[in-house]
């Protein structure tokens, strides 16, 4: 990776936070093990061009809100680079429902009849998963080859180097990932994840929506538009 970090599609701020850690031995192994992947026919999502979308959306200084996944969807068509979030025209998965049912019960904000976030990762919602690749029809599959760290780095910068963030930790891997926020400069929300199988469990019920931008007008930031509705987009686009 070090001879194509200037190659990256990622935003020019992320570059200059994380681009010596793409340079490390381990992200070249990551990287060789991606192109050994792709040459032995394997389909590894989200594509190429894709996979640092979340930093390319979502400049460093203009996060206002981490959401932390932990790896991307691993069926065709599905993943684009932004945790939780589907191409336009792909059928809302499970997890992004509950979101919205409780986007709905927190906000009264009407169910969007489509699963892309861009919208909010323009407004400065940091949608970053744990793991940036998958390989098609096996969840986890890229765990501990080496995303782990560089996410982890991703988190570091943004405790150490800003203030007053909102981080939403859904679930026991998030949370875990999140160990190394400070709580006195930013803010934690806690919850289980919005699986279908924890979501009844605590995250509906949760109020993070609406606590965010309690937190974020208390700081002098605008709030953020959680609303969807009508506003499919499709890639492209920074927040400012």
């Amino acid at each position: 990776m070090n001879e194509t970090v200037d190659r990256i599609r990622l935003h020019p701020s992320w570059k200059q936070e994380v681009g010596d850690y793409l340079q490390r031995e381990d992200m070249q192994a990551l990287a060789a093990f991606l192109r050994e992947a792709s040459a032995r026919g394997r389909r590894v999502f989200p594509p190429g061009p894709q996979i640092f979308a979340a930093l390319d959306a979502t400049p460093f200084d203009a996060v206002k809100v981490v959401i932390l996944g932990q790896d991307p969807y691993h069926g065709a068509g599905q993943a684009h680079g932004l945790c939780f979030s589907v191409q336009p025209g792909v059928p809302v998965p499970p997890s992004l429902d509950n979101i919205y049912k409780e986007l709905q019960r927190d906000l009264g904000l009407a169910r969007p009849d489509h699963g892309c976030l861009t919208r909010w990762a323009r407004q400065g919602v940091l949608l970053l998963n744990a793991v940036l690749t998958v390989e098609e029809g096996r969840a986890g599959a890229h765990q501990g080859k080496g995303w782990e760290g560089f996410t982890d780095a991703v988190v570091a910068a943004l405790n150490s180097r800003r203030e007053h963030l909102v981080f939403m930790l859904w679930g026991s891997y998030a949370q875990a990932k999140g160990k190394v926020i400070d709580p006195r400069r930013h803010l934690v929300l806690k919850a289980p994840h919005p699986s279908p199988l924890s979501a009844y469990r605590g995250f509906i019920g949760c109020g993070h929506f609406s606590a965010a931008n309690a937190y974020l007008v208390r700081h002098g930031q605008a709030p953020i538009d959680w609303s969807l509705a009508g506003s499919e987009e499709l890639e492209g686009g920074r927040a400012t």
